[in-house]
């Protein structure tokens, strides 16, 4: 039985149990800032667990593509260590929202794991809350497992909770005896169990029963509606049904692990250096789902952690001599095994590699900064006579070179250095803590009592056809920053798709309210108005009316939107896909994905092509159709976007076919113009446009026209010798500069012997420290080169403040280096620090700088110190 198999048996049970099959949420999380990944299958419902939100469904079943890279059992460092631990994993499972219970959860899933897969009776034990008398009585009724293999655990192993506050509940684990083979433990005085430390037992299924939700005094209070959440590891599920001794051994991981054999020319089962292997399979897959679903590497939140994963990878593929960028040559693969069943990796393939790849190149230069950053720190203790590489140095090569621990151990043993682990730990700790902080549930500024006024549905949204409307106020409730206000219908349009909020007001019988922003929040619409003390309606009748003019304005930018994507995949190709937009009143912005910084001429091309589109004065074609077919018809979906079986389609002719929820002009005509004000990079494999329309788009044209008629009046030239005049100014003003710098150089170098008879002894030493006003560093080393010829027995520091900053260069005449040993590097390094900086250099010329002026007397004195100490 293949993994794609169990996976489609486990989905096609529930179907035949009245479950609705629910896609798998992209592993970037959209709509929930509280996320750096989707972690668990529960994140896409987590509004109906918190009754925010409603399904057209109350039975779901999926297949949640998950990313876990902090936490207990989640720590990075282990993957590719045990068979186990991974950073990508699918999370199989089934929900009920207020429909069935205990009884149906745990009879279906027992059916399922004995009567389907088969597995052994006698190796399952099932787990409840030592609380839940109801579960182990519905496990013995509607099941044939044996009483004694029904055991009963405490909070830790078997009561689920969202947060400290908030929905929670028992759970009931289903584990599997693998064995004795399989304890981990043995000669440690252990004993095997269930929830033990050993791998004999593990966990294959959890159903989760949500019926409590916990006060802020920690009071457990019975929900009106009881739900069930359970999930499955894939990976370990199919391990146990396929009888693997790993989950690196399946067919879930072979194929990657034997691409990347034939790559390296090894075979993994044979190989010295297997945890690499396990390390890249299993890397890989994380990258092209989270690449594949909007993320992107960067230096801060999910991008950070998807950057230091790949250099992870990357460095490991080192041990199997590859130094070329490879690991984006293994993506085709995870395409062809998981393709067909999430076909957003097959349709981003060209992009997920072009991403990979631009990251390993990049990584290359830096690992080898990386080398000599390592050979920096050596060199320095070894100057001090110490032996421990710092914890804080262990954490920086880990945390910006991407340096495996066990990378900088190998180093640090084959220089007779070791590390200092406790303070790394503690680094290491404040990163996880971060990590933690940012994957918990949080409450924010909206989860606040409501005040209902009337019952019954809200929030119907009438924007596209009117932009006033009465209507009633359903519910509103006091934030510290807004009066919240929901309601019955509106015609204000909600934050979404990349299209801001509508602003405007809501006027009754005795108060006018101003509304700063509009936002969804679960299936209602919330407008967020200015804040009003005592706030106490006369009635409930309301006139809301929409600011017109901005909403036109946003109208313009959003269509104009459609036309440049369209328009950047005709020019540059349809590899291009929205990565992300804003549209408000007074501007547009557009991410796609693309490569290369565009030329001026493709930026005109683009700008021709959708100005010629608005004069062509082209009706928009908007309809209401099922998802499916609107993808078989062409239409392109907002990567990430919810998208119900109804959808909304914005058609412009043959050219632009997008689904759209969003707010458009009628007809192409009266966008006016488009201008683009500039293109550029943002992220690997990400550009960013940002435009103008209508109005904005004459003002701003208004305004170069301006500027062009002062400059030719500034210079006396026409517009065509405008670009010769400035370019000559140009060369004349670095000319210039370049006489002068060449002066003051020739004027300080002048002045060498005068300089050297300031010098002080210092334990023997000559020490020079001078500070110069506002010169540059090129030409204090040019100095310190000339002292440095001119005098031995000499430690000069040459000092400039500019721009705030304290710069400093070092030199020590080549006579000390030998003698004493003194290294220009190390020492201003270490000076530096009492000003807040750092720097370093070679053993004869260095450079430091910092912030801190008020300091540098500090040290200076500090330098004097460690010459007297020599």
């Amino acid at each position: 039985m293949t993994a794609n198999e169990i996976r489609q048996q486990f989905i096609d049970f529930f179907i035949s149990k009245g479950h609705t099959f629910v896609p798998s949420a992209p592993v970037i999380p959209q709509d929930d800032p509280t996320l750096l990944f989707t972690n668990a299958g529960m994140n896409q419902f987590k509004d109906i667990f918190l009754g925010k939100g409603k399904r057209e469904y109350t039975r779901a079943v999926n297949s949640q593509k998950c990313i876990r890279v902090s936490g207990k059992h989640n720590d990075l460092e282990e993957v590719g260590r045990d068979t186990y631990h991974h950073t990508f994993f699918e999370m199989l499972g089934n929900w009920s929202f207020g429909d069935y219970y205990k009884k149906e959860a745990i009879q279906w899933a027992w059916e399922l794991l004995t009567e389907v897969w088969k597995l052994p009776k006698e190796k399952l034990f099932a787990t409840v809350h030592h609380t839940d008398d109801e579960a182990a009585e519905l496990w013995k009724s509607v099941t044939d497992i044996a009483p004694q293999r029904i055991l009963k655990f405490g909070d830790k192993d078997n009561f689920w909770e969202m947060g400290p506050v908030g929905p929670c509940g028992p759970c009931s684990e289903i584990h599997i005896d693998l064995g004795e083979e399989f304890c981990d433990l043995k000669g440690q005085e252990h004993t095997c169990g269930v929830n033990g430390d050993c791998g004999r037992y593990i966990e294959l299924w959890n159903l989760v029963f949500i019926q409590f939700n916990r006060d802020e005094n920690g009071t457990l209070h019975p929900l009106p509606a009881r739900h069930v959440d359970t999930g499955a590891g894939f990976e370990r599920l199919v391990a146990v049904l396929q009888g693997k001794t790993s989950n690196y051994d399946t067919d879930v991981f072979m194929p990657i692990l034997e691409a990347i054999g034939k790559m390296v020319g090894q075979d993994y089962r044979q190989s010295d250096e297997q945890m690499a292997f396990r390390v890249i399979a299993d890397h890989i897959r994380m990258l092209t789902f989270s690449i594949a679903d909007g993320g992107m590497p960067s230096n801060e939140g999910r991008g950070y952690v998807m950057r230091r994963i790949l250099r992870r990878a990357a460095r490991y593929g080192r041990n199997l001599n590859m130094r070329e960028p490879f690991m984006y040559k293994l993506v085709p693969t995870v395409v062809q095994m998981m393709g067909d069943v999430y076909p957003e990796i097959r349709e981003r393939q060209e992009h997920i590699m072009a991403v990979i790849r631009a990251e390993e190149e990049r990584f290359n230069l830096t690992l080898d900064r990386g080398l000599e950053i390592f050979e920096k720190i050596k060199e320095d203790l070894k100057s001090r006579g110490e032996a421990v590489i710092p914890g804080y140095e262990v954490f920086r090569l880990y945390d910006t070179f991407g340096f495996p621990v066990d990378l900088t151990r190998i180093l640090a043993e084959e220089n007779g250095l070791t590390l200092d682990m406790a303070g790394f730990e503690e680094h290491m700790e404040a990163q996880r803590k971060l990590a933690r902080e940012s994957s918990k549930f949080v409450m924010t500024e909206g989860e606040q009592q409501w005040i209902v006024l009337n019952e019954g549905a809200d929030s119907r949204f009438v924007g596209y056809d009117e932009l006033a409307i009465e209507t009633h106020i359903m519910r509103y409730r006091l934030s510290e920053k807004h009066l919240q206000v929901i309601l019955k219908e509106t015609p204000f349009y909600a934050e979404s798709g990349g299209q801001v909020g509508d602003k405007g007001t809501i006027k009754g019988e005795n108060f006018t309210l101003k509304v700063l922003d509009t936002k969804k929040e679960g299936d209602h619409i919330v407008h967020f108005c200015e804040p009003v003390t005592d706030f106490k309606p006369a009635s409930d009748k309301v006139l809301a009316e929409v600011t017109s003019s901005e909403r036109r304005s946003t109208q313009k930018n959003h269509t104009a939107t459609h036309l440049l994507h369209a328009a950047l995949r005709k020019v540059l190709g349809a590899h291009v896909t929205q990565a992300g937009s804003l549209v408000e009143p007074n501007r547009l912005r557009f991410d796609f994905n693309h490569y290369d910084r565009l030329s001026e001429e493709q930026i005109r091309e683009i700008e021709r092509i959708v100005n010629r589109k608005i004069q062509q004065n082209i009706p928009l074609q908007i309809a209401y159709e099922k998802f499916s077919e609107a993808k078989k018809k062409g239409a392109m979906a907002l990567f990430g976007e919810k998208y119900g079986d109804l959808v909304r389609t914005i058609k412009i002719d043959d050219f632009s076919f997008e689904l759209c929820g969003g707010t458009h002009v009628k007809a192409t005509g009266e966008i006016g113009v488009f201008i683009i004000l500039y293109e550029a990079g943002i992220a690997a494999g990400i550009r960013r446009i940002e435009a103008l329309t209508g109005e904005k788009a004459v003002e701003y044209i208004q305004q170069k026209k301006q500027i062009l008629h002062q400059l030719n009046e500034l210079l006396n030239a026409t517009d065509e010798e405008l670009t010769p005049k400035v370019e000559q100014l140009l060369n004349e003003k670095r000319h210039l500069e370049k006489e002068l710098q060449k002066a003051r150089t020739a004027n300080l170098q002048a002045g060498v012997e005068d300089l050297l008879a300031k010098a002080q002894k210092v334990n023997d030493i000559n020490l020079l420290v001078h500070e110069f006003t506002d010169t540059e560093m090129d030409a204090l080393k040019s100095l310190g080169d000339k002292l440095r010829e001119k005098s031995k027995n000499l430690v000069a520091l040459l000092l400039t403040e500019k721009d705030q900053k304290l710069n400093m260069v070092c030199v020590v005449s080549d006579d000390l280096i030998q003698s004493k040993k003194l290294h220009a590097g190390n020492l201003v390094r270490e000076v530096a620090k009492q000003v807040g900086g750092g720097g370093g250099g070679r053993p004869h010329l260095a450079t430091a700088g910092g912030k801190q002026i008020e300091n540098k007397q500090k040290a200076i004195e500090l330098l004097k110190k460690r010459l007297a100490e020599l």
